[in-house]
Formats: C-alpha cells, structure tokens, sequence
C-alpha cells in the first residue's frame, strides 16, 4: 500500500505541477482552457469553472491542458478567436509550452530548497582513508587519518572539492596543509595522471594523488540565501546528468536496460517514502527534472517536438504545413509508444530478477 500511496503522490504532484506551468502562461496570455486534467481516459470526478473542466482522470500515467484552439485545423467561434492558441503570436505559444518543463524544474528547485534548509548540506570529509602503495601521497608521506585542510593556500572543506582542486592541478606540484593527530603539517607533491571511470563507467583520465576516502560523512547548516544558491545549483547538475545520459544513451555508450518506467519509480517512491519525508522529497525532486529533460527532447507529441516547430516557424515566419506536422506526430508517436514498451519491459526484467 506504501507503494502505491507513493507513486501516486508523487506522480500527482509532478503531473499537477507540470500542467500548471502551460495552464498559468496560457491564461496570463489570455488562452482559453476547456480542459485541465490530470491523468487520461475517462472522467472521474471534477469541476467546471468558467469555460474550464478541471478534472481527475481514469488513467494516472499524464495529463494535459486542452486549450481553445489547440489545433491548427479547428474550428472556432467568431467570439472565441481572441481566446484561441493557435491565433497566438509564435513567441507566446512557444513559451506556453515550455512552462510545462520550466515549473517541473521550479519544482525541483523549490524542493532541493527545503530540503537543504532543514537537513543542511551533506559532504564528505577531505580525511584520508587509505594511501595506495608507489603513490605521489604514499611518496610524499600521507597517512590514513591525515585531514587536508588546504592546497596551495585555499581552504578545503569536502572530499569532492578537494579532488577537484588536485584534478586541476595539471600535474604540477601543489602544498598540501594537513593536520595529523591534531599538529599542522605541510607537504608538497606533484599529481600523477592515472587511469579512472566516470559516473557511467567509461574509461577517462585525471590528475590524482594515489588516497582513498575515509567515507566520513559531515552536515553543515545553511543559511536562506546558501540554501537557495545550492538548490539550484544541484537542480542544474541533476539535469547535467540527466541530459549526459539521454546523450550517451543514442551514442550507444550507457546500456538502455537502466531506463525504467512507473514501476521502477513506484518501487523508488516506496523505498523513499518508508526512509522519511526528507528522501522522498529528494526523489520526487530529481525526477521532476528527468521529466522536464524528457518533455524537451524534440520528439512530437512532447513539449520539445511542439517547441521544435515553433522554433521553425520563428525562423521561417511561416507555420509548419499540417501534413508535415501530422507525419511528425505519427513518428513521434511510435517513437514514444516504443519508449513505453522499453521501460515497461526493463520495468518487469528487473522486478522478477530481483525477487
């Protein structure tokens, strides 16, 4: 029950959040809403206000907003022109659009925020936990237990700046300050470029000093301002990833089989949700960004595809011609048809191989 109560939850918020953006750019740009829905299929309960159907839906895997003249080919009333999307100038109708994925990034933003405003920013600590043998460190004289406090003069406070300071070093010789059992220490030594994966496993290379973290996890509380400036940088970097991924994943470098669908996340949810309010905002966080990157990729039928032709239509001053855009939409919608299948069948590998 925990599962479900999660993925419900948390798809719901994101849905809620998503729809919203296009809803409140296209009322600010007075663009008549019929629909507003969350989740597809039939009705189940819901509210007319005004000429809008706020509504809660059969099938809760989306939802959407139907506009007044969303498509090119409709027909409108004389008296409804002034509320139609498509008699929008170009520029409006692309930012409608993308307010879907910008408020799933708001959101993210505005979560990480709470979150590191009441749980403070975790890191770990730039304390030695092994020194690997004929290494510049082991050379130099580094011990397990050996604090680095700065290098070549600037204070370090995290393992990962720490190691990001060192990578930058180019190979040259760099003084390490140190505390050892409580007494400052001093130590020069010059980086060596070694051999290392990444986050996706490949192969790379990058300037290091042979030591092994002692996996010491420390928080620091943060103000409103730092709180606000790390939540956005984080939100920026979980789209870093995200976007890598989506890349490297058409070049054929990250396997398809970690793409997952809504039962690895109610799966996720669950797990998040039994660990507490804090892991399961977390989450909901770095998914709302995995689906603001989805909806921009520029497949039709997504919000990218959408943006991609008005983009088009920006360049040439002309609308894309209906048949091109119904040929797109059909492709976009095998496309996105092929994706779900691929998630629903990793989705069901990896339930049963982990049962």
């Amino acid at each position: 029950m925990t599962y479900i109560i999660s993925i419900i939850v948390l798809l719901g918020v994101l849905i809620f959040f998503h729809e919203l953006g296009h809803f409140i750019v296209a009322r600010f740009f007075g663009v008549g809403v019929e629909k507003f829905s969350l989740g597809f299929g039939p009705r189940i309960i819901g509210k007319k206000v005004g000429i809008t159907d706020y509504r809660v839906s059969a099938i809760p895997l989306g939802g959407y907003v139907k506009m007044v003249g969303e498509e090119p080919d409709a027909e409108i009333e004389p008296d409804q022109i002034h509320l139609s999307f498509t008699h929008k100038p170009v520029f409006q109708r692309l930012l409608i659009v993308a307010a879907g994925p910008f408020f799933n990034v708001l959101l993210a933003v505005l979560i990480l925020f709470i979150v590191l405003l009441h749980s403070g920013a975790y890191f770990m600590e730039p304390v030695v936990g092994e020194v690997q043998a004929d290494s510049p460190a082991e050379i130099a004289g580094l011990r397990p237990g050996d604090r680095i406090l700065a290098i070549n003069g600037s204070g370090v406070e995290s393992w990962e700046e720490m190691a990001q300071m060192i990578g930058g070093s180019q190979g040259a010789e760099i003084d390490l300050e140190i505390s050892r059992e409580g007494q400052p220490l001093s130590i020069h030594l010059s980086p060596r470029l070694q051999s290392d994966q990444n986050l996706f496993g490949e192969d790379t290379q990058r300037y290091m000093i042979g030591i092994i973290s002692s996996r010491q996890i420390s928080a620091k509380d943060l103000s409103i301002l730092q709180a606000s400036v790390l939540s956005v940088q984080k939100t920026y970097q979980i789209a870093e990833l995200t976007f890598v991924s989506v890349v490297k994943m058409v070049q054929g470098k990250l396997s398809v089989k970690t793409l997952g669908g809504p039962i690895m996340i109610a799966q996720l949810a669950g797990q998040q949700a039994k660990e507490g309010l804090i892991e399961f905002l977390s989450l909901m966080a770095v998914i709302s960004v995995n689906l603001a990157i989805l909806n921009i990729l520029p497949i039709p039928v997504l919000d990218g595809g959408h943006i991609l032709f008005f983009t088009i239509e920006l360049l040439i001053r002309r609308p894309v011609s209906i048949r091109v855009r119904e040929v797109a939409q059909q492709a976009g919608l095998f496309v996105l048809l092929m994706l779900m299948i691929l998630v629903f069948y990793n989705d069901i590998t990896r339930f049963f191989t982990t049962q």
